[in-house]
C-alpha cells in the first residue's frame, strides 16, 4: 500500500513539472526570464595606446571600475542611497533616478580609480558591484589634446573616440569585444554540465605616430610665451617633413584637458590647425611666384617698375606701407612683400592658369591627413571670379585655407614639386603584425629647376628682410611672413589680423618646414614682428636638437 502511495505520488508530482513546463514554454514564454537560464556577459577589449615616433607613450590605459547595482539584492536602500551619493558625490534624488528596481543589474557610473573603488568596498553594501574596464591615461597629460582627442561614451554608453586620432582610428584602436555565456538553474547558479561558451575580445590596435614629443614640447612652450607676449587671442604651430608631409609636431592654443575633457565645450575639441579657415596673406606669394616660374611667364632676375597702386576696376591695390621703389626684380617683389608686384605676376600669369594651379594645390578641398574634423577650405567656383578676386588671390586675400592645407600647399615648391598628403600615425601594430604607412604623393606640381630657384628666392626673402630676427648662424633659412586683414560682415578690419610665418630649414636640402600662425595679436598686427620671431626661436632649438647643418 505505501508503494503505490509513494508511486502515485511520484506520477502526480512528475504531471505538475509537466504541466509547469508546457505553461512556461508553450502558454507564456513571453513572462520568462531567459537571464535566470542563460547569462551573457560582454568582455571589453583593451583600447590600442598611442606613442610617439621614439615609442614614448602618450596614451595609455590604466584600470578603472564600473559600479553597478543589483537592486533585488538591496536590503537598506536609504542606507545605500546616501552612502554611494557620498562617496559618488552625486545628488540622492539623481542617484535613485537611475535606479530601476524591477531590473537584476544596472549601471551608475564608470571611470572610478582604484581608490575610490575600495573606498566604497569598505562600506559593505549589499547590491553593489564592479566591473573591471579600462581608462585612458596620458603620461604627458595634455600635450598633445589637438592631435589625440579623447574617448567619451555613445548614446549607449559604449567608448568612442571623438576627434583627432581617437576619432579618426576608433575602429582600430577599439578592437573586438568577447563574450561569455552561461547557463544556469531557476536560482541563477551555474549548472555544471550546462553550456558554456566563451570568445575572447580581440585587443585594439596600437598606433605609432610621425609626432615628436619632444618637438611637441618645444612647439608648445615657444607658442605659449609668443601668445602671451604678442596678446594673440590664438596661435597654431605645425611642424612637418616637407619631402614627405609627416607631421613631427601640431599644437594650438588654447586647448583642453584630456583628463577632464568633459568640462569644456566643443569650440575647445575642434583643432584649428584642421577645423578652421582663415586668409593666408603674403605666405600665400611664393605659390604665385612658383606657379609663374613654371610657366616660364617670369624669371627671378626680371624688372618690374612699381611706380604707385594699381587699380583694378573700382578698387586700388597699394603696397602695405604706402611705399614704392621703382624698378625692382622678381626676388626684391618677395623682399618686400608688394602687393601691386604679386598683381603684375599675376598678370603675367594669367587667370586660368591662376585658377588652375589653386586647383592643383587642392585649395578648396580636404588634405584627407588622418585626424577626425577637418574642413575644407573655401574657393569661389570659376564662374563667380571677377578681376579683383584673381589680382587680390595673388597675395592671399579673398581665398580661405586651412593650416594644414596652405603648409602642405608650401612644401611642394621647397620638396622637387610634390604635392603631399599629410599624415601623423607611422605604423599600426596589431597581434597579427605591422602595417607601415608610406608617404603618398599626390601629384607632381614643380620641376626640381623651380624649386631650387624658389628655395634661393626664399632665403634671400629671409636674408634681405626688414626685420631683424634672431637667426641662426652659418644655417641658411629660407621663409615667408604674413599680415592678413580680417574680413568682417564684407568689409576687411585694418585692427584684427591673421599674423603668420612659414619657413624651412636647412634651405639647400629642407627637413623642417614650419608654420607659425597668430590670431588677432594686440602688441603688433604684423607677422614679421610676432609670428616670425616664434618660429625663429622654434628654429633654434631644432637645429640644436637635430644637429642640423649645411655640411
Amino acid at each position: 500500500m505505501k508503494t503505490k502511495i509513494l508511486f502515485l505520488g511520484f506520477i502526480l508530482l512528475f504531471i505538475l513539472i509537466i504541466i509547469k513546463l508546457f505553461y512556461i514554454q508553450i502558454i507564456s514564454p513571453v513572462n520568462v526570464d531567459y537571464d535566470l537560464y542563460l547569462k551573457s556577459k560582454k568582455l571589453y577589449p583593451e583600447r590600442g595606446k598611442i606613442y610617439d615616433r621614439k615609442n614614448s607613450p602618450l596614451v595609455l590605459n590604466q584600470n578603472s571600475y564600473l559600479l553597478y547595482i543589483e537592486p533585488k539584492k538591496i536590503d537598506d536602500k536609504l542606507k545605500l542611497l546616501k552612502f554611494l551619493s557620498e562617496k559618488l558625490e552625486m545628488d540622492e534624488a539623481s542617484l535613485e533616478a537611475k535606479i530601476d528596481f524591477n531590473k537584476q543589474w544596472v549601471a551608475i557610473t564608470s571611470g572610478l580609480l582604484e581608490e575610490k573603488k575600495i573606498e566604497i568596498e569598505k562600506l559593505n553594501l549589499k547590491g553593489v558591484g564592479f566591473e573591471k574596464k579600462m581608462k585612458r591615461f596620458y603620461p604627458e597629460a595634455s600635450l598633445s589634446a589637438h592631435i589625440l582627442g579623447f574617448v567619451g561614451k555613445n548614446e549607449k554608453g559604449d567608448d568612442v573616440g571623438y576627434f583627432g586620432i581617437e576619432g579618426f582610428y576608433n575602429q582600430d584602436l577599439s578592437g573586438l569585444p568577447g563574450l561569455i555565456e552561461t547557463e544556469r538553474d531557476l536560482f541563477g547558479r551555474p549548472i555544471f554540465f550546462g553550456v558554456q561558451k566563451k570568445l575572447n575580445p580581440e585587443n585594439g590596435r596600437d598606433l605609432i605616430l610621425t609626432i615628436d614629443k619632444t618637438v611637441q614640447e618645444i612647439a608648445k612652450k615657444k607658442l605659449l610665451n609668443g601668445i602671451e607676449k604678442y596678446q594673440a587671442k590664438q596661435g597654431c604651430v605645425i611642424i612637418a617633413d616637407p619631402k614627405t608631409m609627416a607631421i613631427i609636431s601640431l599644437v594650438c592654443l588654447p586647448d583642453y584637458d584630456l583628463d577632464n575633457y568633459y568640462q569644456f565645450n566643443e569650440s575647445y575639441f575642434k583643432n584649428p590647425a584642421i577645423s578652421e579657415v582663415y586668409e593666408p596673406g603674403s605666405i600665400f606669394k611664393p605659390l604665385i611666384m612658383a606657379a609663374a616660374i613654371e610657366e616660364k611667364k617670369i624669371r627671378p632676375t626680371d624688372i618690374y617698375d612699381e611706380q604707385g597702386p594699381v587699380k583694378i576696376g573700382e578698387y586700388e591695390i597699394r603696397t602695405w606701407n604706402n611705399k614704392y621703389e621703382g624698378k625692382i626684380s622678381m626676388t626684391r617683389i618677395l623682399e618686400k612683400s608688394s602687393n601691386v608686384g604679386m598683381v603684375y605676376i599675376g598678370e603675367k600669369l594669367g587667370k586660368n592658369k591662376i585658377f588652375e594651379y589653386l586647383d592643383k594645390f587642392q585649395f578648396g578641398k580636404i588634405t584627407n591627413i588622418d585626424l577626425q574634423g577637418e574642413i575644407a577650405g573655401v574657393m569661389k567656383p570659376k564662374n563667380q571670379w571677377y578681376p579683383i578676386d584673381y589680382a587680390t588671390v595673388t597675395f592671399g586675400q579673398g581665398i580661405a585655407v586651412t593650416p594644414i592645407g596652405m603648409i602642405k600647399a608650401f612644401s611642394s615648391i621647397i620638396n622637387g614639386g610634390y604635392l603631399m598628403r599629410p599624415y601623423v600615425v607611422e605604423k599600426i601594430i596589431s597581434s597579427k603584425g605591422e602595417i607601415k604607412i608610406k608617404p603618398k604623393i599626390e601629384k607632381k606640381i614643380f620641376s626640381n629647376l623651380t624649386s631650387e630657384i624658389m628655395k634661393k628666392m626664399l632665403v634671400s626673402t629671409v636674408e634681405n628682410a626688414e626685420a631683424k630676427w634672431n637667426r641662426p648662424k652659418n644655417i641658411k633659412i629660407g621663409g615667408k611672413t604674413g599680415t592678413a586683414q580680417i574680413p568682417i560682415k564684407g568689409h576687411y578690419d585694418p585692427s584684427l589680423t591673421n599674423a603668420s610665418f612659414i619657413g624651412f630649414l636647412p634651405a639647400d636640402d629642407p627637413k623642417i618646414i614650419a608654420l607659425v600662425m597668430l590670431k588677432e595679436p594686440r602688441t603688433s598686427p604684423w607677422g614679421s614682428e610676432t609670428a616670425a620671431p616664434i618660429f625663429f626661436e622654434i628654429a633654434n632649438d631644432l637645429i640644436v636638437y637635430y644637429g642640423i647643418n649645411n655640411e
